[in-house]
């Protein structure tokens, strides 16, 4: 009888320590976007000139087909983050396919590769918009200096079209560009962080409650739960195996 309790009393307390952590394992989305009237109307035309985004705002400008767009938005460690971008093209005036283009630069202005989404595409004469997206990598808070991952600082996104034909440049056009991220959780967690988020010269974005430690992730959760149920099972263990001790009918000695 006491063993059985002592396997429930075990199980009891694994499911309240589970029960707070499950959550911290599954993607959950950034805050939704602000409803403020503070949102960009303008990008930049150089790294240097980028305009600053919050995540979950929707910036927005007016260009001319040809120009180069620059935002720059923040990423911290164990985010995933995604850019979408849409382009409103005149309805008049254009007479060949125009393709548009987004990429993402990290703070060291390294390009980082898009895991899926359509970073690019074509827009026939007769059509009205475009719509671009890439997600990225989820962002390490360490990684060594050969390797090319996603680090915690500033990242840049530029959208231009590309191979445009000379009846095409300059035609009035809207842009439309919008940086969330998903927290990935303990899966993507690495020992060591960065003395100082990364960012190159130019402007520098920096989330709202300021960048994490880096130590802290729903690993230690984990642990410590192992830590527990093994220790219980150990306890059980023992009372199985040590038996009742002499039996009565043995004598002393």
């Amino acid at each position: 009888m006491r063993t059985t309790r002592m396997l429930a009393a075990a199980l009891l307390t694994g499911a309240a320590l589970l029960a707070p952590a499950a959550p911290a394992l599954a993607d959950t989305p950034s805050p939704s976007p602000s409803k403020s009237s503070g949102a960009p109307t303008e990008a930049g035309t150089t790294f240097r000139t980028a305009t600053p985004v919050k995540q979950g705002q929707q910036a927005t400008a007016t260009a001319s087909s040809g120009d180069y767009l620059y935002w720059v938005f923040p990423a911290d460690a164990g985010q995933r983050p995604t850019v979408d971008a849409t382009v409103t093209l005149p309805s008049a005036g254009r007479q060949a396919a125009t393709t548009w283009r987004i990429d993402v630069y990290d703070g060291l202005r390294r390009r980082q590769p898009c895991m899926y989404g359509a970073q690019s595409r074509a827009a026939a004469p007769d059509a009205t918009s475009v719509t671009l997206s890439c997600t990225l990598r989820p962002v390490r808070a360490w990684a060594d200096g050969w390797s090319n991952d996603p680090l915690p600082g500033s990242y840049f996104v530029r959208l231009t079209a590309v191979g445009l034909p000379a009846s095409e440049r300059g035609l009035p056009v809207k842009a439309e560009m919008k940086p969330t991220a998903k927290d990935t959780g303990g899966a993507h967690a690495v020992d060591g962080s960065l003395s100082t988020p990364l960012g190159a010269d130019g402007p520098k974005a920096e989330p709202e409650d300021g960048w994490s430690s880096g130590w802290w992730t729903d690993r230690w959760i984990w642990t410590a739960v192992g830590g527990v149920l093994a220790a219980l099972a150990g306890v059980a263990g023992y009372a199985l195996t040590r038996g009742r001790g002499r039996p009565s009918y043995v004598p002393q000695g």
